[in-house]
C-alpha cells in the first residue's frame, strides 16, 4: 500500500503524535465530564497524562495512548 489514507489508524496515530502537549495547555475532550465541562488543563505529561477538569477541578490520570485518542483539540490560550 502506498500513500496515506484518511481512515488508516497508522496515519491517524502519526498525525496525533506530531501534536505537542505541554503542562498548562488547555484541551477539549470528545466527551463531557459529568459536571458538564469538556475542557481540561494538562498538569502532567509523560508516560501518562494527568488532567484537571476546568469545571469542577477533578483530577484524572490516563495512559498516554488513551489520552491522545480522546483529546479533540488543543485550545489556544
Amino acid at each position: 500500500m502506498s500513500g496515506t489514507c484518511k481512515a488508516c489508524a497508522r496515519c491517524f496515530f502519526i498525525k496525533v503524535v506530531d501534536m505537542e502537549y505541554n503542562i498548562g495547555d488547555i484541551v477539549e475532550m470528545k466527551k463531557k465530564h459529568p459536571c458538564g465541562s469538556n475542557r481540561w488543563q494538562i498538569i502532567r505529561v509523560g508516560v501518562d497524562f494527568k488532567f484537571k477538569c476546568l469545571g469542577c477541578e477533578h483530577i484524572v490520570t490516563l495512559e498516554r495512548p488513551k489520552a491522545l485518542k480522546i483529546i479533540k483539540k488543543k485550545i489556544n490560550n
